[in-house]
């Protein structure tokens, strides 16, 4: 695996409790490891918008299910165009960025609720500003998910509900038969030990490294 200097922007995605956060962390250090600069992010951010939907998602604060996807959106453009640590940024300076959730996110949750064409409209200007180098999905099924968090003894968010991740795993099927040809994306069984799982995602992003310098 040859080292470059040009930046990569790589997303996770799946259901809460299909792993994402810790897949991140493993792959962070394995890149650490072989001299590349990663750098983890998250969305929704932890700006204003981001913690102004972190209220509406459990429940602190009302909101129509529109204005919700518009902060998400909204979030995501200053995630992207942020000077101080937008994601942009972080790739002019040649990191790898991992980011826990992007615009598929809107699409399989948002797209429970409104048309998905509309929300995909509603995020088309952070489409056109970036496509991620490579999405990857940990697929769970979701009564897993729904199994770990309450393990974990987590409050329980207003999407974290079996229908509602049922409906959103159906809903990134559909987004990513709806934008095959414009983004890449690589499912991942997340039913596996977690090193198995590890071992996959590092052979995509070997894969995604070695096309895109």
């Amino acid at each position: 695996m040859t080292k470059t200097n040009n930046g990569k922007f790589i997303v996770f995605e799946g259901l809460d409790g299909s792993g994402k956060s810790t897949q991140v962390n493993l792959l962070s250090n394995s890149l650490l490891s072989r001299g590349y600069e990663p750098y983890k992010t998250f969305e929704p951010t932890e700006s204003p918008i981001g913690k102004l939907i972190r209220q509406i998602l459990y429940g602190e604060i009302a909101a129509q299910q529109k204005t919700i996807a518009c902060l998400f959106a909204a979030d995501r453009t200053d995630h992207l165009v942020n000077k101080e640590n937008g994601i942009k940024l972080k790739l002019d300076q040649g990191k790898i960025v991992l980011c826990d959730r992007y615009y598929f996110s809107s699409y399989a949750y948002d797209g429970q609720h409104l048309n998905m064409d509309s929300v995909i409209q509603l995020n088309e200007l952070n489409a056109k500003l970036l496509r991620p180098d490579l999405t990857i999905f940990i697929d769970v099924n979701p009564k897993r998910c729904l199994k770990r968090i309450i393990k974990r003894g987590y409050t329980l968010g207003s999407y974290e509900k079996i229908d509602s991740m049922k409906k959103a795993r159906k809903n990134y099927f559909k987004a990513f038969k709806k934008l095959k040809k414009l983004e890449k994306i690589k499912i991942i069984n997340g039913e596996q030990e977690q090193d198995n799982v590890a071992d996959d995602i590092w052979l995509a992003v070997q894969e995604c490294i070695r096309e895109q310098s």
